[in-house]
This record gives structure tokens, C-alpha cells and sequence, in this order.
């Protein structure tokens, strides 16, 4: 009789033909889910006319006031005056009367430059305007 020694099976292991299988499975399924949204995106479609066309996203996007070190309210890079400001924000919560506004103000600038700011956008319906700030100590400007 000859006796066979079993293998010590103590050591831990770890299979990687799962692993791999799933990876390659969410590799395929991202492949050809992309490729449908890129065919559907293709499709030849003629769309209709419109005079006022715009995204449906475009009404829910963010307004960022920013208040200069002199006080000037920037408005996605075009200087404006108060009462432009008033306009845009008045015509913004017509359209969604839950329009969020940021205003970011320059450390340097006189806090009576905010506060104008802020009056403005709350006199025209915004419900919670947010004033950005840095995390004290970090970089960022």
C-alpha cells in the first residue's frame, strides 16, 4: 500500500478568471451601449423651427454673479450694470421660479458691493441666493 500525501491547502488564493470574465463583460456592455447612443444621435431627423431654441438645460443652469475687487458684476464674462442684472435674473426666475443663483465676491471688494448684489437678487425671487467662499488656507482663488 502506498500512501499518497495530500496537498497542504492552507495558503490563500485568489481566482482571477472571474475577475477578468467581468471585466470584459462591462467592457462590452459599454462598448455597445455607446454605440447606440451615438447611432441614435445620427439618426436623419429634420427638426423643426423654432424662433426662441434653446436646451431645456439652459433654463435650469446656475447663474454666477461675480463682484470684481472694484465692485463690477461680471455675468458670464460680460460686465453689466444693476439694473441689467435685475433684468436678467427677473426674466430667469420667470422661467423657473426655482433659479439658483451663486454670487461670488472678491475678498478685496467692499462687502456694501455684495450686499447690493444680494438685494437685487432677492428683490427679483430668488429664494436662496449662495455666496461662494474658499475653505480657509487653500489655493484656489
Amino acid at each position: 500500500m502506498i500512501r499518497v500525501k495530500e496537498p497542504n491547502n492552507n495558503t490563500a488564493s485568489i481566482e482571477l478568471t472571474p475577475i477578468i470574465d467581468m471585466v470584459f463583460l462591462l467592457l462590452i456592455f459599454f462598448l455597445v451601449a455607446t454605440t447606440f447612443h451615438q447611432t441614435e444621435r445620427e439618426m436623419q431627423i429634420a427638426l423643426p423651427a423654432s424662433t426662441t431654441a434653446e436646451p431645456i438645460s439652459s433654463v435650469l443652469r446656475e447663474i454666477i454673479i461675480n463682484v470684481d475687487a472694484e465692485g463690477a458684476i461680471i455675468v458670464s464674462g460680460i460686465a453689466m450694470s444693476i439694473e441689467d442684472l435685475r433684468k436678467l435674473i427677473s426674466e430667469a426666475v420667470a422661467g423657473n421660479p426655482e433659479q439658483k443663483v451663486t454670487v461670488r465676491g472678491d475678498r478685496a471688494t467692499a462687502y456694501a458691493n455684495i450686499v447690493r448684489v444680494l438685494d437685487v437678487c432677492k428683490g427679483a425671487g430668488i429664494q436662496e441666493p449662495y455666496l461662494d467662499t474658499v475653505i480657509a488656507g487653500s489655493t484656489s482663488p
